[in-house]
């Protein structure tokens, strides 16, 4: 009989690792634009140092104010995963802190997310591995469970399944689903060289604006040579 909550799956489909690191360096905007700006992790889930996120998902849902599968989640995850925690969005107590968080980093672990707190933010600042929480506080965690490990979890209103790809910035998380990635690779590497011309043009004085009368005109917008009265 399954225990419905209290579950771990060991096994997860992991998409190929050149695939996951394509994405390195693409702006998350970049990406988001060429998601029609879906999947994109609420912005109150907020970096704690400046460690660019980039990784597969090995996902937790814990009990609010509960780290004991998460501390399994450290034990069994692989060099290059990102641990993605579903804490229930409560912040209330912290689930994790330094601690733990440099044992995963010293694993290889490629990130933590968190929809929940974490505490030590000031060493968390300092961490090599990029470290996303929706709050901090000081009150710490209990450790008795339940929760699940390798299930589709809810983070920041963005479901994530296990073996999704994440990227994060200083502007936060977007989620890739592996199959939507390759195709969704060339778009967003297509949008971030168009960006790098347009910075040229800004440059060099020679960006050309006519696209914003044109699209105000075509929208209906009314133009009034006059003061407003």
């Amino acid at each position: 009989m399954s225990n419905v909550g209290f579950r771990i799956f060991t096994k997860i489909h992991r998409p190929d690792p050149q695939l996951v690191e394509s994405f390195r360096g693409l702006p998350v905007a970049n990406i988001a634009d060429e998601m029609n700006r879906f999947f994109c992790v609420d912005a109150r889930i907020k970096p704690l140092n400046r460690a660019a996120l980039l990784g597969t998902a090995f996902t937790v849902r814990t009990r609010t104010a509960d780290n004991l599968l998460l501390h399994k989640a450290i034990a069994m995850a692989q060099p290059g995963d990102v641990i993605v925690v579903d804490a229930q969005g409560d912040v209330t107590n912290s689930i994790t802190g330094e601690i733990m968080m440099t044992e995963a980093c010293k694993k290889g672990i490629a990130g933590v997310v968190v929809d929940g707190a974490v505490r030590d933010s000031e060493a968390l600042s300092e961490l090599a591995m990029p470290v996303y929480a929706a709050g901090v506080t000081p009150k710490g965690p209990y450790k008795d469970g339940p929760g699940e490990i390798n299930v589709p979890v809810s983070i920041g209103g963005v479901v994530v399944n296990p073996g999704d790809i994440l990227v994060g910035d200083a502007d936060g998380i977007v989620v890739i689903a592996p199959a939507d990635a390759p195709e969704l690779l060339g778009k967003a590497q297509a949008k971030f060289q168009k960006e790098q011309e347009i910075f040229r043009a800004i440059e060099a004085g020679t960006r050309d604006k006519t696209w914003i009368d044109r699209d105000l005109k075509a929208r209906g917008c009314e133009v009034i040579d006059d003061y407003c009265k």
